[in-house]
């Protein structure tokens, strides 16, 4: 349930914020990128010290929880206020009016999600049961982007006026998450103390500074490749996902209702998928999955590219191919994660779940938030037409539907070959992993 705080959040704004700005609010496209570059910078800076900080928390609630429980509520406020419109038309009164809310806003968001991203690490030691566990996330990651998008869905019918459509958008799914930290925080607790009860000798308070810890965490060679998994998988979802509403009205001349069926059909076909490939993974690892799954998803951009306006069925019969693909793309680098933070624990003697994921998703924002920056920019360059009074945005050049085509297929595709090459090399293994776990266990008899 705790996944539904960022993912509800999260797919919003990834399939509908850059859209937002330059079609509704009437940003510029690369104003509406800086916005985007701005809250991603800020809520990446934030994320390795409230992992280090989280590690270091003691109450009665233990490490985590503290942090999601007071956090949970500015999270949903502050998501409301990123969509509503200024009664302003001034490109710089607009700009600033959403990058102090998107600062406000991922605040909140890393005091949620970065403690409750740990508990991937704290719930279950097992190398199978991780992987079942994330299964069971990943699951619920896709289930909370397809409620966003039928909520989505059911106001854009249903709602007139798109500022008011939006408007609501942003109080529900707000308000939904919030309300999903406090069901984690109530669920999840008794398992949490049971598991934390096994490891008392690696609980110390840790002393080393922050930037330290930082540099340790970057000196595990399996945990970066681990990142750069997860880099290049995340990497490739965001790219086609910030550019899909383009594609989708600019490219393929369809309404909008269209954009929010076509991400459902990804979102959909990946949840269906999720427990499919979990359990192949019980037989054939975790690496063997991700190499059966992310080529789907290149046939599937590949076929993007081409698609002509018109192609409907087509259209969607792609979708759910990228789907089936990138349903390994959520479930591969959460599960290996926990099992390099185990290989910390045996070299250093310490438990820092809350530094590795703040690291992760510290590089991973960083990343993302260039890469829509430069979407931004590719689109300006390109000629793209923002939402104004007299010129519709639907009416764009021959070279900003050019750009729209190489951002939904061949850009993504070459991002997400990477992420194959860094699953080659990745070298933790289940027997691995087994004997890492059966000398902490000898350690810890000792």
């Amino acid at each position: 349930m705790g996944e539904l705080s960022s993912e509800i959040t999260g797919s919003i704004l990834v399939f509908f914020l850059l859209f937002f700005l330059t079609n509704v609010a009437g940003l510029l496209p690369s104003l509406a990128g800086g916005v985007l570059l701005v809250g991603k910078i800020w809520d990446a800076l934030n994320d390795p010290i409230v992992g280090w900080l989280s590690d270091r928390t003691r109450s009665p609630l233990g490490r985590r929880y503290p942090w999601m429980l007071i956090g949970a509520i500015p999270l949903g406020v502050f998501f409301c206020l990123q969509w509503v419109v200024p009664p302003t038309s001034q490109q710089g009164w607009l700009f600033l009016y959403y990058s102090l809310m998107a600062l406000l806003f991922y605040t909140a968001f890393t005091a949620v999600v970065v403690p409750y991203s740990t508990l991937a690490a704290e719930l279950t030691i097992d190398y199978d049961s991780r992987t079942s566990l994330v299964s069971f996330k990943a699951a619920f990651s896709i289930s909370g982007s397809i409620v966003s998008l039928l909520i989505a869905q059911l106001l854009f019918v249903l709602v007139v006026g798109e500022k008011t459509q939006y408007m609501l958008l942003g109080a529900i799914c707000g308000t939904l998450a919030c309300l999903a930290a406090y069901l984690c925080t109530w669920g999840t607790y008794q398992r949490y103390q049971l598991i934390q009860a096994q490891r008392v000798r690696a609980e110390n308070p840790l002393s080393v500074p922050v930037w330290q810890q930082i540099q340790v965490v970057l000196s595990n060679r399996p945990f970066l490749y681990v990142v750069g998994i997860y880099l290049c998988s995340w990497l490739g979802l965001q790219l086609s996902a910030a550019i899909l509403p383009y594609f989708v009205v600019n490219w393929m001349n369809l309404e909008e209702n269209h954009f929010t069926q076509m991400a459902l059909t990804v979102q959909g076909t990946a949840l269906l998928m999720m427990f499919f490939w979990s359990a192949v993974a019980q037989h054939l690892g975790k690496k063997t999955i991700y190499f059966l799954g992310i080529p789907m998803t290149l046939v599937a951009q590949a076929g993007l590219f081409f698609l002509q306006p018109g192609q409907v069925g087509l259209m969607y019969t792609l979708a759910a191919v990228a789907g089936a693909g990138l349903s390994t793309a959520y479930l591969v680098p959460w599960s290996m994660l926990p099992d390099v933070i185990d290989l910390d624990e045996l070299n250093t003697g310490q438990r820092r779940e809350g530094i590795f994921f703040g690291v992760v998703v510290l590089l991973q924002k960083i990343a993302v938030a260039i890469v829509l920056l430069i979407v931004g920019q590719i689109l300006d360059w390109s000629g793209f037409i923002p939402a104004t009074t007299s010129s519709p945005a639907s009416v764009q050049p021959e070279t900003a539907l050019l750009a729209i085509r190489w951002l939904i297929g061949p850009i993504p595709s070459i991002v997400l070959i990477g992420g194959l090459v860094m699953v080659s090399l990745y070298p933790i293994t289940r027997q691995v992993h087994g004997e890492i776990l059966l000398k902490l266990s000898e350690g810890r008899k000792s």
